[in-house]
């Protein structure tokens, strides 16, 4: 008799940034909870040099270590970011937003096979929408990109937005240097697309890429007017079947528009294009695309300018959020908190006061 093995998925379920994401086939998700044994802490050396060597278990444990928000985990993260900065810089990062229904994580899977079949190592930060209930990832696995997952030359890492504008994980930055440090040739960062602001997507990446669909309607597609104009192209996706002749139509249409914006990119006209992820059709044009983009910025200096800039909005990213968790932390601050807020709802108290009456308590000065 003949026994059929059932083919293990490359993913698990995450629930929430703390489990981390080992990214491999076949690997059953450790117990949680007060019986679950201790996992063991790693030297940093270990961790540093794991990274450096590509290995996929010490990658995925160096990931979680910096999207920790224990205060423990901090100084451990960022000398390990230190010892490994310099490994950085070496792939081209692309940002892909759009709207919900778009196909961004099918077209992540098709785009991230066609570069690993010319031989580049894709990593890609995925990131699920945070739960505001429990902190931890509604998507959680990332079934839809399995065949991507399951390859070696692959490495996604799902995690919760943490309740970051524009749907980007807090530690999205911290994870791409990494994975530029274990080696992979380009970095997909796919967002929410649900209509927040993706200016953070735009800060940390090197092309940024917006999906659309043909026929959804201008009221599906509200997100389109916010981010368009940080796009350096435009993409009309599911363009087979009977939506082909809808998504030429609407791509003549946003080439026309295009025309009175002003490109995000200084000397780059931003083009529209069409694809499949279904057929295959187009998705090679978009990556012949995004390697122009590169050399062409490159030669005239905004690729580099574009990376300066991009370190210094994550010196100010870091500033506002470690000032945040201080202030939420602060002993008086705490204690003040529930009375004041209640005050606000009940509306006794103008939000502006209550805000002051929090900043001064958390810098100290006498009311």
């Amino acid at each position: 008799m003949t026994t059929t093995r059932k083919k293990k998925s490359a993913l698990r379920i995450l629930p929430g940034v703390a489990g981390g994401h080992e990214g491999l086939p076949g690997k059953k998700a450790p117990p949680r909870g007060p019986s679950a044994p201790k996992r063991r802490r790693l030297p940093l050396e270990e961790l540093v040099e794991g990274v450096l060597a590509g290995d996929r278990v010490l990658l995925a444990r160096a990931i979680t270590l910096v999207e920790s928000n224990a205060d423990r985990d901090f100084e451990q993260a960022q000398e390990m970011l230190k010892r490994l900065l310099p490994h950085t810089g070496g792939s081209l990062r692309v940002g892909i937003t759009g709207v919900p229904g778009a196909g961004k994580s099918t077209f992540i899977e098709a785009l991230g096979l066609q570069l690993i079949g010319e031989g580049k190592k894709v990593g890609v930060t995925a990131v699920d929408p945070t739960s505001t209930r429990t902190g931890g990832s509604i998507l959680g696995d990332k079934t839809r990109m399995e065949r991507l997952a399951a390859d070696p030359r692959a490495f996604i890492r799902p995690s919760p937005t943490g309740g970051a504008l524009g749907g980007v994980g807090r530690k999205t930055r911290e994870t791409v240097l990494l994975l530029e440090a274990a080696g992979f040739d380009v970095i997909l960062v796919e967002t929410v697309g649900v209509g927040q602001s993706e200016v953070t997507v735009r800060s940390m990446v090197d092309f940024f890429l917006l999906m659309l669909v043909a026929g959804a309607g201008d009221e599906l597609q509200g997100i389109k007017r916010g981010v368009v104009e940080l796009a350096d192209a435009v993409l009309i996706h599911k363009a087979d079947g009977d939506n082909i002749k809808r998504a030429q139509t609407t791509r003549n249409d946003y080439k026309h528009a295009l025309h009175y914006l002003q490109p995000a990119t200084e000397g780059w006209t931003v083009p529209v294009l069409t694809a499949s992820s279904l057929t295959g059709e187009g998705i090679g044009e978009i990556w012949s695309t995004a390697e122009r983009f590169r050399k062409e910025t490159t030669i005239s200096g905004v690729f580099e300018q574009r990376r300066s800039e991009q370190a210094r909005d994550w010196v100010h990213a870091m500033v506002q959020d470690h000032l945040h968790s201080k202030f939420k932390a602060h002993p008086k601050v705490k204690a003040l908190l529930p009375e004041l807020e209640k005050a606000v709802m009940a509306g006794e108290l103008p939000a502006t006061t209550a805000a002051s009456q929090l900043l001064d308590a958390f810098f100290g000065k006498k009311t």
